[in-house]
């Protein structure tokens, strides 16, 4: 709708109800400003409310000498409620912002959020059109006491948990409003550029290139990465005809990219095992990317994982972990950074069995390893509700992991592959209530116990058959 739309709705609603004809259904809701977070649990500020994004159109230059950024996104999204104003998640100086290609009013209230007043409020439902201009140095910038930016003069990866977005594009950065993805970023001809989705092309310029990818699926914000840098790319189609992107940095030694080739060469072999489990992988194409940055953790960016260098194809747990989470936290993503359990225990679990449940002869004996051999300080972090300073540590993983094939022997294997699969069927997102709910709808049983036990307790669980430890 555009402005002169929007003033004619507004006068002839104002017309009706002056005549005295208005009715309840006549009437409009009076704007109001949408609100400056998601209501997030453990990050507040994270997201924004009273819209819903379609999609984003991103457009990026980076400049790898001083580490400058420059760009631009389009935000297409539809109003939840009536809009006087709304937020978006950037972390850049703004240089300009259009609302349906009208200069809107906006201001910086703190480094993370842009507060955006449009010419004419944006009714419920409407679709509307955000532009965004803004140009800085990501490594620069800290929020929450994290510089999330990666990069030197040689290389820049866009990747982050649970926050990155805002450092490289204008986003409603929480992963309870998904988006389809154009992002296309300008680089040095010596350059390439690799993000999510598929390559749609190459537009090349006397001094430089920009590279625009296309990830055609809902995606988190979290999960839109891209690498910028002296790559060796390969693309193709797997066996059974999926697309393919790996891209290794040169800023390895030829030996080491061979093996980092080979390593995410396992891509195929490991998504054919998942799928035995998980049913079709959920995406229309697949790959990875070893950095050549100095980095201590991968990440399971949508279609394209990333990896630090780990010395070759024997870390295939790695590609195991991180693909299993294009289903555990990519195509079902948590409701709330609360509910990270969902992503990281599943993970785990199946990282274990690809792995041969690390020596033992069984998932069971494995889990009864991990279970007698911690003390008792591991215990006590409640890895159904960690806090958001303890997401990412290691009980939230390996205890989790534990929590999953625990499951599976309290409710069975026929049960446990069917929550499995229903779970990661026509779903967006979820809670860890939501899990629970549909353990105990799956297998018949009262679990209440069961996840008090493995997720909300400060102890080890008792070794008991209610708790899966027989």
């Amino acid at each position: 709708m555009n402005r002169s739309r929007r003033v004619l709705a507004s006068l002839l609603a104002t017309t009706c109800l002056v005549a005295g004809v208005g009715t309840a259904s006549a009437q409009v809701d009076p704007a109001s400003p949408g609100s400056a977070g998601a209501g997030d649990p453990y990050f507040p500020d994270y997201g924004n409310g009273g819209y819903d994004v379609i999609h984003y159109r991103v457009h990026d230059r980076i400049g790898f000498n001083r580490g400058r950024l420059t760009g631009r996104t389009t935000v297409r999204a539809t109003a939840t409620q009536a809009l006087s104003r709304f937020n978006l998640d950037m972390m850049l100086k703004v240089r300009s912002v259009t609302v349906d290609g009208e200069q809107a009013t906006f201001r910086k209230p703190n480094r993370h959020e842009l507060q955006v007043t449009p010419a004419d409020p944006i009714a419920e439902g409407e679709v509307f059109e955000v532009r965004v201009k803004y140009a800085g140095t990501p490594k620069n910038r800290e929020w929450n006491g994290e510089d999330v930016w990666l990069g030197n003069r040689r290389e820049v990866v866009a990747m982050g948990e649970p926050q990155i977005a805002a450092w490289w594009f204008a986003a409603n950065d929480h992963p309870s409003d998904k988006a389809t993805f154009d992002i296309s970023i300008n680089v040095a001809k010596k350059k390439k550029v690799i993000a999510n989705g598929e390559l749609q092309e190459v537009r090349k310029g006397k001094e430089r290139n920009t590279w625009h990818w296309r990830a055609a699926e809902p995606m988190a914000p979290y999960l839109a990465f891209f690498g910028a840098g002296s790559f060796a790319l390969d693309r193709g189609r797997t066996a059974t005809g999926l697309p393919y992107a790996y891209a290794v940095s040169r800023q390895l030694r030829k030996k080491q990219r061979t093996k980092a080739f080979r390593f995410l060469q396992t891509t195929p072999k490991v998504l054919a095992f998942l799928e035995e489990w998980l049913g079709d992988y959920p995406f229309s194409t697949t790959g990875g990317l070893v950095t050549g940055l100095d980095v201590n953790f991968a990440l399971e960016n949508q279609t394209r994982p990333t990896y630090p260098y780990t010395g070759g194809a024997g870390s295939s747990w790695l590609v195991a972990h991180e693909l299993a989470h294009q289903w555990f936290g990519d195509k079902v993503a948590v409701q709330n950074w609360r509910d990270i359990w969902l992503n990281e225990g599943l993970a785990t679990y199946f990282e274990t069995l690809w792995a041969d449940n690390y020596g033992w002869s069984t998932p069971q004996k494995w889990l009864l390893s991990e279970w007698g051999s911690y003390p008792r300080t591991f215990w006590k972090l409640k890895i159904g509700d960690p806090g958001g300073n303890r997401m990412f540590d290691y009980p939230v993983y390996q205890r989790g992991g534990m929590a999953v094939q625990a499951l599976r022997q309290r409710i069975g294997d026929t049960d446990f592959k069917a929550l499995l699969r229903a779970w990661v069927t026509d779903r967006e997102h979820g809670s860890v209530e939501d899990f629970i709910a549909l353990a105990e709808e799956t297998s018949g049983e009262d679990l209440e116990g069961f996840f008090d036990a493995w997720l909300f307790s400060s102890t080890r669980p008792a070794r008991t058959v209610a708790n899966g430890l027989s």
